[in-house]
C-alpha cells in the first residue's frame, strides 16, 4: 500500500552557536508496508523516526526520494491532489492530552471529520451519529457514557482510544502510531497495544509503529519488519524477532543492552555493547555515523559510510562493515 524510497529531510539549526547548520533528519530511508501489515521504527530521541512518521502522514514535506500510496507517486501531485491519498493515513499522536480540543465534547470531536465525509458522500446526520457510536465501540468505549463528556473527564487511556476512534472516522488504510503509549499509565498501555493489534486483524488497517521501546514494537508487529534508525539512517532491518533475538549492528546491540534487567528474575546478556561516548551532533562524520561511539570501529569505519546491505550468513539487512551476532538480550535465570 505504502512505499517510501530514498526519503531525505534536512532542517537548519535555529539559534545558538550552531545556527544555520544543517541537520540531516533522514538520510535515504526506504520501506514499504502492505495492507494490514506492520512496520516498527525504533531508535533514540532525535534519530528521525517522528519526522518520518509525519512525512508518511502528509504532515511534513520531504526533500528527496518518493512516496507512493496505492501505486500513485506523491511528488508530481499538487498539495490538494495529495490530500485524498494522505487521508488514508492517519496519525496517532504521542500525547492524548494535547491531541484533543479541551473545549469540545467527544461528540463534537468526532462529528467534525464525519461532517466532512457526509458532505462528500451525501450521507445523512443519522449516519453521522451512528458512525460516531460505531467507532467508539470499535475502540472499546461505551458511546452512551463517553459522547457527552469533555476530554478532561476521561482517563489517559480513554483519551487515546478517542484519538484512535477519531482516526477511524475516515476509514483509514494505515495508522501511524508515534510513541502512542509512552504518556499513558503503565497499567493501561497493554490495552492500547492490544487495540491496535486487534484493528489490524479485524479491519485490515496497516500500522506504522514509532517507538524507542523494543517490547512494544514486538507486540504490535510480531509478524512485521523492524527498522533500527540512527541519525536518520536505517542501520538494521529485518523480521522483528530476528532483529531482536540476533542483532548484528553495534547500535542495535547497544539499544538492546540498555533494556533494564529484573534482578532476581533475569541475568543480562553475555556480551553487552556500550557506546564509547555520548552522541554529539555537532561533530561531522565522514564515515559510519556510529563510528565515534562504536567499540568495534576501525579505520575503514571512520572514513567510509556503510550502506544497508545483506551479507552471507546474516539474515537481516545491516549498514555495518563488521556485522556480528552478540548475546545482548537478558535471559531468565535458571530455575525461574
Amino acid at each position: 500500500m505504502i512505499t517510501a524510497t530514498g526519503i531525505t529531510k534536512t532542517f537548519k539549526q535555529r539559534g545558538g552557536v550552531l545556527a544555520g547548520r544543517e541537520v540531516h533528519a533522514l538520510r535515504g530511508v526506504d520501506f514499504s508496508i502492505a495492507k494490514g501489515g506492520a512496520a516498527s521504527f525504533i531508535g533514540e530521541s532525535g534519530c528521525g523516526k517522528t519526522t518520518l512518521g509525519r512525512i508518511i502522514a502528509g504532515l511534513e514535506s520531504y526533500d528527496g526520494g518518493e512516496i507512493a500510496i496505492a501505486g500513485t507517486p506523491m511528488t508530481p501531485l499538487r498539495p490538494k491532489q495529495r490530500q485524498p491519498h494522505f487521508r488514508k493515513i492517519q496519525m496517532i499522536h504521542q500525547d492524548p492530552y494535547s491531541a484533543l480540543n479541551p473545549t469540545r465534547t467527544i461528540h463534537q470531536t468526532l462529528q467534525a471529520p464525519l461532517a466532512l465525509r457526509a458532505r462528500q458522500t451525501g450521507r445523512s446526520k443519522q449516519w453521522m451519529e451512528e458512525r460516531a457510536a460505531e467507532v467508539l465501540s470499535l475502540v472499546g468505549l461505551d458511546p452512551g457514557s463517553v459522547l457527552s463528556r469533555y476530554p478532561h473527564q476521561l482517563s489517559g487511556g480513554m483519551r487515546q482510544r478517542v484519538v484512535i476512534a477519531r482516526a477511524l472516522t475516515v476509514d483509514p488504510e494505515m495508522l501511524v502510531a508515534d510513541e502512542a503509549v509512552s504518556m499513558i499509565d503503565v497499567s493501561l498501555r497493554l490495552g492500547i497495544l492490544a487495540l491496535l493489534k486487534d484493528l489490524r486483524e479485524r479491519l485490515g488497517v496497516a500500522v506504522l509503529f514509532i517507538t524507542h521501546d523494543v517490547a512494544t514494537a514486538r507486540y504490535i508487529g510480531d509478524d512485521g519488519e523492524l527498522f533500527v534508525i540512527y541519525r536518520g539512517q536505517v542501520v538494521e532491518r529485518g523480521p522483528v524477532d530476528t532483529v531482536i533475538a540476533d542483532p548484528v549492528h553495534p547500535y542495535t546491540q547497544s539499544l538492546l543492552s540498555a533494556i533494564p534487567v529484573l534482578h532476581g528474575l533475569e541475568e543480562p546478556g553475555e556480551q553487552p555493547v556500550v557506546p564509547l561516548e555520548s552522541l554529539d551532533e555537532s561533530q561531522a562524520d565522514a564515515g559510519c555515523l556510529f563510528a565515534r561511539r562504536c567499540p568495534f570501529r576501525d579505520e575503514r569505519c571512520e572514513s567510509e559510510l556503510p550502506l544497508l546491505q545483506v551479507t552471507d550468513g546474516v539474515p537481516q539487512e545491516h549498514a555495518c562493515f563488521h556485522p556480528r551476532s552478540r548475546s545482548v538480550i537478558a535471559r531468565p535465570l535458571s530455575g525461574v
